[in-house]
């Protein structure tokens, strides 16, 4: 489980990296300096932690259930995302909302960095024990200052093409889904399973989807009719 974990985290920092690529230079600058001063400045909460901090979690029901509500939410955003800025490459003129809906999106960095990055804070800790712990936090700041847009220019020149970055951001976003079910879960579930069917529940989830693509149908037909 915990090897399952430590891919999930790279899939993150190189979801995070691949997000970073659509931003402009000021707001990357600002973004890794947001990040670094983060990682600087929770040394103090690091060196509470234990060596062996991921198996803590993992065996924490309450928190992981929590840890994939944050990560379902930022999955959706960033898929959200990647549907909008396919939807503004195909359709040509958008109106104003629309781009700042776009621009809403493509500023959101993510939240899920910060706890990973949390986590490299503390084994970095407890692999130099003779050092200070400001000093290694600080460092380690200092070098994601430079690593973060460094690594984004990187991917950038490796995938030139925005369509193919926007598809491989997508792709990743939907793993990082996929294998949050198993690692947040852990083999518990969040309620006990029971063989009676509720009739009532079931039928107002179906007259929710019902309204819910009614709706959806006559509002694309009235933007059709509109753009015709």
């Amino acid at each position: 489980m915990e090897t399952l974990v430590i891919i999930l985290m790279i899939l993150v920092c190189f979801n995070f990296l691949l997000k970073q690529t659509y931003q402009k230079w000021w707001t990357l600058l600002g973004i890794s300096l947001a990040v670094s001063l983060f990682i600087g400045f929770s040394w103090p909460y690091a060196i509470e932690q234990s060596k062996t901090q991921i198996h803590d979690w993992l065996n924490n029901p309450s928190l992981m259930l929590d840890t994939s509500v944050v990560l379902y939410l930022e999955v959706i955003i960033q898929i959200g995302f990647c549907m909008l800025a396919a939807n503004m490459m195909t359709t040509g003129k958008v109106s104003r909302h629309v781009v700042w809906r776009y621009r809403i999106l493509r500023w959101f960095p993510g939240i899920l960095i910060l706890p990973v990055l949390f986590i490299c804070l503390v084994q970095l800790i407890f692999q130099f024990p003779g050092a200070r712990f400001s000093v290694i936090a600080w460092c380690f700041a200092g070098g994601l200052l430079v690593l973060i847009p460094v690594g984004a220019k990187v991917l950038r020149w490796l995938l030139p093409e925005k369509e193919v970055r926007l598809e491989l951001l997508f792709l990743t976003n939907a793993l990082i889904g996929v294998l949050g079910i198993v690692a947040t879960v852990n083999g518990r579930t969040a309620v006990k399973g029971t063989g009676e069917m509720n009739l009532e529940a079931l039928a107002g989830i179906a007259a929710f989807a019902l309204t819910g693509a009614f709706i959806g149908y006559y509002y694309r037909k009235y933007k059709l009719h509109k753009l015709k």
